[in-house]
């Protein structure tokens, strides 16, 4: 459930404080958004697409704030306790284990609840009193209240577009933090980061973006999400590695986009138009 997230390469000695700047270009103006609301004690949800860079914008942010990372992974059986802790047996003993947002309020560091939605609704319900004027942890088992440092910040990301009626964020939620949404980078943005993470010529990475924001206009025939920056930066690493175009392209930027037969082959067509397959 708690990671070091993708880039554990930035982390040393088991720390959760990430030691290699990560790489990240802004999109806009999120980074001084960000910087604005740690140093206000406000909470922030990240919104956009799956690969749209939430996670690695809040890996920079750690970073250049000269916090430790503590993210956390949502998914159905995420429950309060995950995150707030439990007491486990040890042997003849039983000893409390801090969760990683119990850990996170006594550091005071960064919290990073990814793809909140998909924890079970209950488990919100634990944060609501961070994402105020309040700042504190509740930690019913122990008895006792945790107030946060300044340093202190929770932030969470939300895909509103890919998300069911069923898991829908609650506004009681929504309105308790600063919003800010990340959408697919602009052409020549999106272009430099492909080529600086992975080293591919220029053309090819602008190759790879032009027909990924082809693929992304398919979401209107029936594409749930389109190419995320996160594929293409596969389908690049790949390319450069020597594995086959074919193979490379449609391994990232076909089959994990959907399983029906017409999508695939309109897929295959926009494909087909900037390079040999």
């Amino acid at each position: 459930m708690l990671e070091r997230s993708d880039t554990t390469c930035l982390y040393e000695n088991g720390s959760f404080e990430i030691q290699e700047e990560p790489f990240y270009l802004p999109q806009g103006r999120e980074v001084a958004l960000f910087e604005a609301a740690y140093k206000n004690k406000l909470p922030v949800m990240l919104k956009g697409p799956t690969g749209s860079g939430k996670t690695r914008l809040v890996e920079h942010m750690a970073w250049k704030l000269g916090r430790p990372l503590y993210t956390v992974a949502c998914h159905d059986d995420l429950s309060g306790n995950d995150l707030t802790g439990r007491y486990i047996i040890k042997g003849d003993d039983v000893e409390w284990i801090d969760g990683p947002l119990l850990m996170a309020v006594k550091t005071g560091g960064i919290v990073y609840l990814d793809e909140i939605v998909e924890a079970r609704k209950d488990t919100t319900v634990v944060i609501h009193p961070l994402a105020d004027h309040r700042r504190y942890l509740l930690v019913v088992k122990l008895g006792k209240m945790f107030y946060a440092p300044d340093e202190f910040m929770l932030v969470m990301s939300y895909n509103p577009g890919y998300q069911s009626v069923l898991k829908e964020l609650k506004q009681s939620t929504r309105q308790r933090f600063v919003s800010i949404a990340l959408g697919w980078p602009g052409e020549d943005l999106e272009t430099q980061i492909v080529q600086q993470e992975t080293g591919v010529e220029a053309d090819t990475a602008n190759k790879l973006v032009k027909a990924a924001n082809k693929i992304r206009n398919l979401i209107h025939q029936g594409l749930e999400e389109g190419v995320s920056t996160r594929e293409l930066v596969y389908a690049a690493t790949l390319l450069k590695s020597g594995v086959a175009t074919r193979d490379a392209l449609y391994s990232t930027m076909t089959e994990p986009l959907t399983h029906d037969s017409d999508l695939k082959r309109s897929i295959e067509e926009i494909l087909k138009n900037y390079f040999d397959v």
